[in-house]
């Protein structure tokens, strides 16, 4: 995005402090951004904090001769590449969908020339209202961008869509929407690229047992594995999900294994074999108990702490890249706290698959358990780096990624 530029319409609600966020994703993307702070949005957020983080002043008054001077609204509405409207009430899209124009922000939109984008943010039943929708039609018509709104839960204590997607996600749109010369906001398989072939994805993390009551273990949650996993279904994958231990409902149309131990993921991977595409994103185990007791350990005063001896996991991703029926896209996961592109670089080599996705999860990150991914795609041919993102945009856009792949139309 460097070199572009976006006019960032802040309208009111409780959601106009995630513009702040979105303003600090898009600078550190690059991107230039002038705000225009509506009148109600200053109940949420100031012009200080927006012009501090934009580098840029704010504007917000129609009738302001010295703004007018310097630039006015006719100017302000069109020079940037594209208009982002985050948080969009129901208000603003109420205006625009109507051709009504009585402050800077209503104005700007109806005078600008470029591609507009609204990030949605209102209560649930605002967002179904009769009206609400039918003005949303009408944007659509008028070919308005939308992202989001998400399903969650509102500041009104009220559950349900109308959410304002995470800045992340608003920012990997308009980064997306850029990249593809205003052609889509969204990477994804086209529906039906997968078609016929069929896929192996694992997830989560595994439990190796000490004894009956204790494991070893990691904080892998599943989310991103579970997300790719769903897809590759939707690109029409036969898709096969194996997944240790975790809380997460499987993806429609996708055969879920359950397993616990990391020799239990092995051989759930060989059943599935053979397969078009593997996916290995599970974090396993490295180690294991020699020896799981049937008892629990006891502590006795006094004695000293029990020694455990360890032995070895197998090796999933390198037994799978050696396998007679080897898949023929094999993609491992590297999660590091160092180094992390000099390791992955390393693994790719170690284990023999033909891509690492890699990411850093440090705790400070959060990517661990979050919501969010950074990850970075090694190949023998070099390296991608991807914006952060939600970890369900990281699978739709890897599974885009995959089907170019499996085409023919990427190395």
């Amino acid at each position: 995005m460097r070199g572009k530029s976006v006019l960032l319409i802040i309208g009111g609600g409780i959601a106009a402090y995630k513009s702040l966020e979105l303003i600090r994703q898009l600078k550190t993307r690059g991107c230039g951004v002038r705000a225009i702070l509506t009148q109600a949005g200053t109940e949420f957020v100031t012009p200080l904090s927006v012009a501090s983080l934009s580098g840029e002043k704010v504007f917000s008054d129609l009738f302001s001769l010295t703004d007018e001077a310097e630039m006015g609204h006719i100017q302000l509405s069109r020079s940037a590449d594209l208009v982002v409207v985050a948080p969009a009430t129901a208000d603003l899209m109420a205006k625009l969908a109507n051709g009504l124009a009585n402050d800077l922000a209503s104005t700007a939109l109806l005078a600008t020339d470029k591609p507009v984008l609204m990030a949605p943010a209102m209560n649930v039943r605002m967002w179904n209202h009769a009206a609400t929708q039918r003005n949303l039609a009408t944007l659509k018509k008028d070919g308005v961008l939308f992202v989001g709104p998400n399903d969650g839960e509102m500041a009104c204590g009220e559950y349900g869509p109308g959410r304002m997607a995470e800045p992340a996600e608003i920012a990997a749109a308009i980064e997306t929407y850029f990249a593809s010369g205003g052609r889509t906001l969204e990477v994804r398989a086209p529906d039906g690229a997968l078609n016929g072939l069929r896929a192996l994805v694992t997830a989560g993390p595994t439990q190796e047992p000490i004894d009956p009551v204790r494991f070893i273990a990691n904080r892998s949650s599943g989310k991103q594995g579970y997300a790719i996993a769903d897809a590759l279904a939707r690109a029409g994958a036969e898709t096969t999900l194996v997944s240790g231990p975790v809380e997460i409902a499987p993806p429609a149309g996708v055969r879920l294994l359950k397993v616990t131990t990391a020799r239990e993921m092995l051989a759930a991977c060989e059943s599935a074999l053979p397969a078009d595409i593997a996916v290995m994103t599970a974090a396993v185990a490295d180690w294991r108990p020699e020896v799981a007791l049937n008892s629990k350990i006891k502590k006795e005063a006094g004695a000293a702490a029990p020694s455990i001896r360890m032995a070895e996991n197998p090796d999933i991703l390198a037994t799978l890249a050696r396998h007679a029926t080897r898949p023929g896209l094999l993609i491992g996961f590297a999660a590091e706290t160092d180094d992390v592109i000099a390791h992955a670089q390393a693994k790719l080599k170690k284990k023999g698959c033909d891509w690492i996705v890699a990411n850093d999860v440090s705790p400070a990150t959060g990517i661990m358990g979050g919501d969010k991914n950074t990850v970075h795609i090694v190949t023998a041919g070099g390296v991608e780096d991807w914006p952060e993102m939600p970890k369900s945009e990281v699978g739709t856009r890897l599974a885009a990624r995959i089907a170019d792949a499996v085409r023919g139309k990427a190395a």
